[in-house]
C-alpha cells in the first residue's frame, strides 16, 4: 500500500462527510476549495435534495459557494456506500445532550455503523464531533475492527474538533485545526490529510487530548460568561452599570478578557459542552464544581431575565399579564438564523406563560421557524403598538431607534444601546 502520509500530503484524494449540517457542509465546500474532491453523506432525503439542487441550509454557506462547489465537482447522498469512494472520511453528527442533561451518543454511535459497513482498507476515519475525552477509541476503534481492518496497517484513526462560529468572518478554511491520532502513526496521517485542507494543523498527542481541547475551549467561555453573569446581577442589586464596568476593566491591556451578560446561553456549543466534561468527570469521581456552578448561573439567566422584564413592567404600573410585548431576536447569536438551545426562546415562552402577548422580530430566524416556537413573526417596520421591547438578540440592522421611540419600555439585555451610542430614557440594561 502507498506509504498514506506522502499520499494525503500530494495526491488529489476525495474526502467524505457524514453528516451535513453546521459543520459537515462548510468542511465538504472548504475541502472542494483546497483543490480535493468530495461526497457528503446524510440520513435527509430532504437536505439531500436541497444540497444537490444548490440550496444551502447553513447560513456560513452561501447558494452561491454550494452552487460553486457542486460545480467542481462535490456531491451529495443518502447511500451510505458511496463513502467507499473516499479516501478519509469525517464525521460530523449531532451530539447533543439527552433529558436528564446526558451525553447523547446515539448519532456518534450510528456514525460509527456507518463506518463498519462501509470502511475499506486504505481509509483515514476522523471524528469531529464533540465528545467526552475517550470516545474515538470507544466507538470508532471497534468500528473497523468491524469492519475487518488493522489500526495503522489498513485504516488510521484521529480526532479533530470542528471549530464553528456560525456568522463570523472566520470560516472553516481559516480556522486552525486541533488534530490527534489514535496511535502516533494515525496522527501522521490526519496531519497530512487536514493539512490539505485548511492552512494551519496543531497536533496533539493523543486523540484523547483533542477530544478535551475542545471541551476546554468551550468550558473556558461557559465559565466566564457565568461569571459575568453572576456580576451582573450583582451590579444591579448595587444600581452599578455593568456595561460600564465591563468597559472599564477592558481597558487593562494585559490579564483581562471581556465576557457580556445575556440572558443565558444558547447554541450547539456552550450549553452542551461542558456537561460532556462533567459527565465523563463524574464517572471518574472527580467533582467539576466551576463547570456546575457557572451551568448553575447560565441557566437561571432566563428566568431572571424574564423577572427583570416584569419587575420593569410593575414599574410602570403594568403586570405582565395581558401585556404585549416585543422579542427583539429569537437566535442564539447575532446575526445568524441559528436558534439551537436560544435563550431568547425561553425568556419568550417564560413571558407568554405568565399571561403577556409575545410577538417576535426576527429577519433571520424568519416566520416559519418564528411559527415553529409558537409566536407570530413581526416586520421590521411594525414595531409600534407594544407595552414592552425585550432586546434578546442584538442583530444587526434592526430599527432599535424606531422600537425605542414606538415602544414606551425597552428592556436591553444585550447593551445595544449603549454600543450604538442611543440614549433614551425608556431603555433598561440587563
Amino acid at each position: 500500500m502507498i506509504d498514506r502520509v506522502e499520499y494525503f500530503s500530494k495526491e488529489p484524494w476525495t474526502a467524505g462527510i457524514i453528516g451535513l449540517g453546521y459543520v459537515g457542509l462548510p468542511l465538504l465546500v472548504t475541502a472542494i476549495n483546497s483543490g480535493l474532491s468530495a461526497v457528503g453523506f446524510d440520513v435527509s432525503d430532504h437536505r439531500v435534495a436541497g444540497l444537490s439542487g444548490g440550496d444551502s441550509h447553513v447560513d456560513d454557506v452561501s447558494d452561491e459557494a454550494l452552487r460553486a462547489a457542486i460545480v467542481s465537482g462535490a456531491r451529495f447522498t443518502t447511500d451510505a456506500g458511496a463513502l467507499s469512494e473516499a479516501d478519509a472520511i469525517f464525521i460530523c453528527v449531532p451530539s447533543p445532550l439527552g433529558r436528564n442533561r446526558q451525553p447523547d451518543l446515539s448519532y456518534i454511535e450510528a456514525g460509527a455503523d456507518t463506518i463498519s459497513r462501509v470502511a475499506r482498507p486504505g481509509q483515514l476515519i476522523s471524528l469531529e464531533s464533540t465528545t467526552y475525552p475517550g470516545t474515538t477509541e470507544d466507538y470508532l476503534v471497534p468500528a473497523v475492527e468491524k469492519a475487518g481492518l488493522t489500526l495503522d496497517e489498513t485504516v488510521w484513526l484521529a480526532f479533530s474538533p470542528e471549530r464553528v462560529s456560525p456568522g463570523d468572518e472566520m470560516k472553516t478554511g481559516d480556522i486552525p485545526k486541533v488534530v490527534g491520532g489514535v496511535t502516533r502513526a494515525s496522527g501522521d496521517v490526519a496531519v497530512a490529510a487536514y493539512s490539505r485542507i485548511v492552512p494551519s494543523v496543531h497536533r496533539v498527542s493523543s486523540a484523547r487530548a483533542a477530544e478535551l481541547a475542545k471541551l476546554l475551549e468551550n468550558t473556558y467561555r461557559a465559565v466566564n460568561i457565568g461569571l459575568i453573569n453572576e456580576v451582573a446581577q450583582l451590579a444591579h442589586e448595587l444600581d452599578i452599570d455593568i456595561w460600564e464596568v465591563i468597559d472599564a476593566a477592558a481597558t487593562k491591556p494585559f490579564g483581562f478578557q471581556a465576557f457580556y451578560p445575556g440572558p443565558g446561553v444558547g447554541g450547539h456549543c456552550i450549553p452542551l459542552d461542558p456537561q460532556y466534561l462533567a459527565w465523563r468527570a463524574r464517572e471518574a469521581n472527580f467533582a467539576t464544581r466551576f463547570i456546575e456552578t457557572a451551568d448553575q448561573v447560565n441557566t437561571h439567566m432566563p428566568e431572571y431575565t424574564t423577572q427583570r422584564i416584569a419587575d420593569m413592567l410593575n414599574t410602570a404600573g403594568k403586570a405582565v399579564h395581558g401585556s404585549r410585548i416585543l422579542v427583539v431576536g429569537l437566535a442564539y447569536k447575532p446575526n445568524v438564523s441559528d436558534d439551537r438551545e436560544s435563550a431568547s426562546v425561553d425568556v419568550a415562552r417564560r413571558l407568554a406563560a405568565r399571561g403577556a402577548e409575545v410577538r417576535v422580530l426576527d429577519p433571520h430566524v424568519g416566520p416559519e421557524r418564528i411559527a415553529h416556537h409558537g409566536f407570530a413573526a413581526v416586520h421590521p417596520q411594525d414595531v409600534s403598538g407594544f407595552d414592552l421591547a425585550a432586546i434578546l438578540t442584538d442583530h444587526s440592522g434592526l430599527p432599535y431607534e424606531a422600537i425605542a421611540r414606538e415602544v414606551p419600555l425597552v428592556f436591553d439585555a444585550r447593551g445595544v444601546y449603549r454600543r450604538l451610542g442611543l440614549e433614551a430614557q425608556n431603555v433598561e440594561a440587563l
